[in-house]
């Protein structure tokens, strides 16, 4: 999930299948609009009419995936491709770029939505809007085999200030331990999840705060460590699609279809695919997300 990796790499993608978007494509297409650092008055209509949306997203399974042959996958953007195509928006092109840049890019009009699993709280919700959630989960920290540290919950971490926790900038996570009073000191900050684990297993940090899918993910190819039950003390974390302020009417057109998608066995086929609950997606709502801290 790197900047060189952001610029090098522009997915374009209709339907399932996806192709790379040449390097002088993403120059000329980083706005829905003739002038460039103004918002789209109508973005449906302009997305059916150019065929697409550009969309921010990490490389951090489940959540959002790049493979190797250069297709975006993941919870959010097959979610959120579904229901383009059901506003009649058949393509949708994804922009790997860090969380803490994802909202300045999308107010600056670099994309038209993210869909990166940029977990709602305050701050963000008053930035931008957010769709109904589409992904709730729970948070973990990846520690040594044997968690000889005995970290279990953000109040471990702030009872002992010998305790550094690696952390992705920008991330829900820093968030969590922000919000605790976590000192600067005790936060290691990585760019993304592979160097996290990295930093643990190195000795740099004692704990990795992620989300437990996203843990559980990286473990698959990697035991040297270990994946704590969900954190008891930390903030329920879910995420929908985020959209400019100045998009209300889309958000409002795009919430519409979600619903109607959620009563659907895609729907319910993708959330299953990828590890999260249909159920806690459908029962929560923005405004409960919204309360967060952070």
């Amino acid at each position: 999930m790197t900047n060189d990796y952001s610029r090098r790499s522009v997915l374009r993608v209709l339907g399932i299948a996806a192709v790379a978007v040449p390097v002088g494509a993403l120059m000329s297409a980083c706005s829905t609009v003739d002038t460039p650092g103004s918002a789209s008055q109508d973005l449906l209509a302009t997305a059916k009419k150019q065929g697409y949306l550009r969309v921010a997203i990490a490389n951090e399974p489940p959540y959002t995936q790049v493979n190797t042959d250069g297709t975006v996958t993941g919870a959010e953007p097959d979610v959120f491709r579904a229901v383009c195509q059901r506003l009649g928006i058949p393509d949708i092109q994804g922009v790997v770029t860090p969380y803490a840049s994802m909202i300045p890019g999308l107010n600056a009009n670099r994309w038209d939505a993210i869909t990166a699993g940029l977990f709602m709280k305050q701050s963000r919700c008053g930035q931008v809007l957010y769709s109904e959630p589409v992904i709730v989960s729970t948070e973990s920290f990846a520690v040594l085999p044997g968690n000889p540290k005995h970290i279990l919950k953000i109040a471990d971490i702030v009872a002992n200030h010998n305790l550094n926790i690696a952390v992705l900038p920008g991330a829900f996570e820093e968030g969590i331990l922000k919000t605790a009073n976590v000192p600067d000191g005790q936060r290691v900050k990585v760019t993304d999840g592979r160097s996290g684990v990295e930093a643990v297993m190195a000795g740099r940090a004692d704990g990795f705060l992620l989300p437990t899918l996203s843990l559980q993910a990286l473990r698959k190819n990697d035991t040297g460590f270990d994946v704590t039950p969900p954190i008891e003390d930390a903030p329920k974390t879910g995420s929908g699609a985020a959209f400019r302020k100045s998009d209300e009417a889309f958000l409002t057109a795009y919430n519409k279809e979600l619903k109607a998608f959620e009563d659907t066995p895609e729907f319910a086929a993708i959330l299953t695919k990828w590890g999260f609950d249909t159920a806690a997606a459908k029962s929560t709502t923005t405004a409960e997300l919204c309360k967060n801290s952070g």
